[in-house]
């Protein structure tokens, strides 16, 4: 093959393969137009789609304390624990004064479990048996109040 077609051959493959859709990973967190504090919206296929502002766990120290020690968490607020990686957190409520509802997200921002109405100052472990990256923590009763069911899609807004 001439060196002229043949770069012109190896050109065009490049710029074909530099079209194909990336391969699926991390969904990104979206900023929300105009910025504003960190937010989560639950979106349901049925239409509704309750959102919480939070506070970001991300460190290890973070991580570790969460919500514990708090006296109320205000309403549609919350805690979104942000994982390094992808694994099976559990959560136990040692030192949290509050019942919360604890949601499990992967990493294609999807909830794949709900634990509702975490009694609080216990140490049994809770989480599903299911990878997930995101937790976020909201007072009792508001997945149901809500109707966050597993399979919903999360959108995270202005999350660093």
């Amino acid at each position: 093959m001439h060196p002229t077609v043949a770069s012109a051959a190896a050109l065009a493959l490049a710029s074909l393969l530099a079209c194909r859709p990336a391969p699926p990973g991390p969904a990104a967190p979206v900023p929300s137009p105009g910025g504003g504090p960190p937010r989560v919206v639950v979106e349901s296929p049925s239409g509704r789609s309750p959102s919480v502002l939070v506070e970001v766990a991300r460190l290890p120290e973070e991580l570790e304390r969460g919500l514990m020690f708090r006296q109320r968490l205000g309403a549609d607020r919350g805690m979104l624990f942000v994982f390094p990686e992808s694994g099976r957190h559990g959560f136990w409520m040692k030192n949290t004064l509050i019942p919360l509802d604890m949601i499990f997200i992967d990493e294609r921002l999807e909830v794949v479990g709900i634990v509702e109405n975490a009694e609080p100052m216990t140490e049994s472990m809770r989480g599903p048996d299911v990878a997930s990256r995101y937790v976020l923590e909201v007072n009792a009763g508001w997945s149901g109040a809500h109707g966050v069911r597993r399979g919903d899609r999360v959108r995270l807004e202005n999350v660093r």
